[in-house]
Formats: C-alpha cells, structure tokens, sequence
C-alpha cells in the first residue's frame, strides 16, 4: 500500500528556519573514496592495470565531486506550534537561495495581513474615575492602577 505523509506550514506562523551543515558530510566521500580507492587497487594487483584504474578514477571522482558540492544540510521548521526536522535542501550552498525565497513569501503575506482593509479607529482611553473618599476605604480602583503602569 502506498501512503503519503506531509505536513502543511502556513506562512504566517512560521517563526523560523534553521539549516546547518551535517556532522557525517565529510565522512560519506571518504568512505566510498577509500572503497573506490582499494576496489582500485586490488584490481591492478590481481586482474590488470586498466580496470584498476578505471576503478581509482572513479573513486578520486567521487571525492572531489563531492568536495565541489560542499556539505549535506539538515534542516528544521519552527513554527508557533511545533519544530520539525525536514530535508528542506540537500546542500548547504543551496540553503541561501531557498531561504531567500521563503523569506521573501513571508514578508508578503505578513505585509498583506498587517495592512487592514477598513481604516482603525483609535480607541479613546477612559477617563480614570476618581473614587469618592467620603467615609468609606481609599483603595485604589483597577482603572487607576493600569493607568500608572503606562510607559
């Protein structure tokens, strides 16, 4: 049976993305280069110089394609609700041109949604009321203790 999974970010409550490079990205042209390297080697010895060689090519290939592609990223989504790992790009010399990309759609939607469609009324503050102090306790009213707090 075939099933997707996938998760749906809006763009709004995306709070952050952080990519870095992988700590095993240097290890995977290593390993195949050193495979390629004495599959190389062991073919010259025991069958003859050409495949050998072919093999050597192949491995010295590997690495430096791999050197020229630069690290493996990893990738998590942070939103208002949850942080996700996903495999947002492979590499990390990619990451800035995707970002850039996320970033600008980003802004446009947080620009679309801060700009209201009916103009605002500004809200008229309350006048603080002034307890009457005839007799009775002068505790101060909730009213004037939020008015202080003010900056």
């Amino acid at each position: 049976m075939y099933s997707i999974e996938y998760r749906r970010f809006y763009l709004h409550d995306l709070e952050s993305i952080v990519v870095w490079p992988s700590k095993v990205w240097l290890w995977r042209p290593i390993a195949l280069g050193l495979v390629f390297g004495l599959l190389g080697y062991a073919f010259w010895q025991w069958v003859n110089f050409t495949t050998g060689a072919i093999l050597g090519s192949i491995g010295l290939a590997w690495v430096a394609l791999e050197l020229v592609l630069g690290p493996t990223a990893k990738s998590r989504i942070c939103t208002s609700g949850a942080s996700v790992d996903l495999p947002l790009v492979q590499r990390t010399r990619r990451a800035h041109k995707v970002l850039a990309k996320i970033d600008a759609a980003v802004r446009a939607v947080r620009g679309a949604t801060a700009q209201p469609s009916a103009p605002l009324i500004s809200p008229q503050l309350a006048e603080p009321s002034v307890p009457s102090t005839s007799g009775g306790s002068a505790a101060p009213s909730i009213v004037d203790a939020t008015q202080t707090n003010e900056s």
